[in-house]
């Protein structure tokens, strides 16, 4: 998926996915799946997908609630907050070093 926000171009096919989390399957109205985004520029964003019921659903109107995608231009701090809520420590440090115990 490629979408412009504030006139920067975010581009799942040329980005590297460093993270991924979802739940359910796509038959499930309520399905979502988020995957984390790093550009070559190190910037961060993330791509989420989900069923009609899903955070990512949409209004259609004429036909109601459909599934949805979107692409979220995320700060470092908002990059290392989604890792901390939804990757195991391991890919945390691999992203963003070592922390203090």
């Amino acid at each position: 998926m490629r979408k412009v926000v504030n006139r920067k171009m975010y581009d799942t096919e040329t980005a590297e996915c460093v993270g991924e989390d979802g739940y359910g399957a796509e038959i499930f109205t309520g399905y979502w799946v988020e995957r984390l985004y790093q550009k070559k520029n190190g910037e961060f964003f993330l791509y989420g997908e989900g069923g009609c019921k899903s955070k990512y659903g949409r209004h259609e109107p004429g036909i109601g609630y459909i599934e949805g995608r979107t692409i979220i231009p995320l700060s470092v701090e908002e990059a290392k907050d989604w890792t901390e809520q939804h990757l195991e420590a391991d890919d945390y440090i691999a992203l963003f070093g070592e922390l203090e115990e």
